[in-house]
């Protein structure tokens, strides 16, 4: 077999909602599509207000602008995550603040959060990593009593949740990604969830997102013509994107029930090898619903890690590491930080391994990776 790691999900429906689109006539960002993710987010996900954008890059950059983070302010966030999320914050001229992550769920910890906060310290960026939420209510509690800003990086995350509320609804903004790796996507598209009763956070929100001006004020009748008002950019994802999203987000249910499926084969598959101390897994703590973006493991060390890649790859089997640390990469370094900064991270980062999942593999698929993996990981012993 030849296993891929990763196979964009499409229902059938796609094509259709495309070509409604043309019938209705508008492509460009805005209308009709776009209303109808937006209200079918913020009612299922119980949110104050949805704005769809092309990334949750740009998800995360507008909820920098609405902080209106400026040079010398500080942002923690967890050194393991996507580059978006610290260059949100540099994007401001504001300063990064990696700290280390929770050995068991890979998720920030929030003792490392309460280290580093200071006098400068802004806001703080949770990245729910997998799928699994971090310990909001220990976060929110602790950013509460300090006056800090969250922003829940939540692009891996959609449709999970932590301790019954959605993920991207804890902090005053939440960002999802719709990008093509992920488990609802349309290519490239994201979101911004405000969860705040603020008016004036409200309509300048909805001022940045349509390039700095009063266009959707003036589309509802409050003024007579619309023009520029204050910063902003292009964040509005287009009416074709959306009508594929539309057909992504109806099928949220069966998409998650299967990668649950999938998930809980490989955890059981791999479980001797979880009791017998050769690799740990995925870890769901009981108050977390996960969404089952990802299934990882971690071996022993790199050299392992690197060799298990290189033996499923042998077999047809595609499989990835994740993120080089942001602390330690080049632009960490610019930054001031060195890899011995962050131990925890740096030593979990160079041990873990994404094993594929994606909505249309197949139960054999599944059984020839677990067998295969298998078969691997006992040759570790000999």
């Amino acid at each position: 077999m030849q296993i891929p790691f990763n196979v964009p999900y499409y229902t059938g429906r796609e094509i259709r909602l495309i070509e409604d689109v043309f019938a209705r006539g508008q492509v460009c960002g805005d209308g009709y599509y776009t209303q109808l993710i937006s209200d079918l987010l913020r009612t299922r996900f119980r949110a104050k207000k949805v704005l769809l954008t092309t990334s949750a890059t740009h998800a995360l950059e507008l909820a920098a602008l609405l902080l209106e983070l400026k040079p010398g302010d500080e942002v923690i966030m967890p050194s393991f995550t996507f580059p978006s999320t610290a260059n949100a914050v540099l994007l401001r001229g504001a300063v990064p603040v990696f700290v280390e992550i929770d050995t068991e769920t890979l998720n920030i910890d929030p003792k490392a959060v309460a280290a580093r906060i200071s006098q400068r310290t802004k806001a703080v960026i949770p990245v729910h990593y997998a799928g699994i939420s971090c310990a909001m209510d220990e976060l929110m509690m602790l950013a509460d009593s300090r006056g800090i800003a969250v922003i829940e990086d939540a692009a891996q995350a959609v449709g999970a949740s932590y301790q019954g509320r959605y993920l991207g609804t804890w902090g005053q903004f939440g960002c999802f990604s719709f990008h093509g790796t992920k488990n609802f996507s349309c290519g490239e598209g994201g979101a911004i969830l405000l969860n705040t009763e603020e008016p004036a956070i409200l309509k300048r929100a909805d001022i940045l997102i349509q390039k700095g001006t009063n266009r959707r004020q003036f589309l509802q009748g409050e003024v007579a013509k619309y023009c520029w008002v204050d910063q902003g950019s292009s964040y509005t994802p287009s009416e074709i994107l959306m009508a594929i999203l539309y057909a992504q987000l109806q099928s949220m249910d069966e998409i998650t029930a299967r990668r649950k499926e999938i998930h809980l084969r490989y955890s059981d598959g791999l479980r001797s090898f979880v009791t017998g101390g050769t690799i740990r897994m995925s870890v769901i703590p009981p108050h977390c619903q996960s969404n089952y973006h990802l299934f990882y493991i971690i071996l022993e060390n790199e050299s392992i890690r690197d060799r298990v890649k290189r033996e499923l790859g042998e077999k047809g089997i595609a499989s990835a590491f994740h993120y080089v640390p942001l602390h330690s990469s080049p632009m960490g370094r610019r930054l001031g930080y060195a890899p011995a900064d962050l131990p925890v991270t740096e030593n979990l980062s160079r041990r873990l391994l994404r094993l594929p999942l994606f909505t249309r593999m197949t139960e054999a698929e599944v059984e020839y990776v677990i067998s295969n993996l298998t078969v691997i990981l006992e040759g570790l012993a000999k």
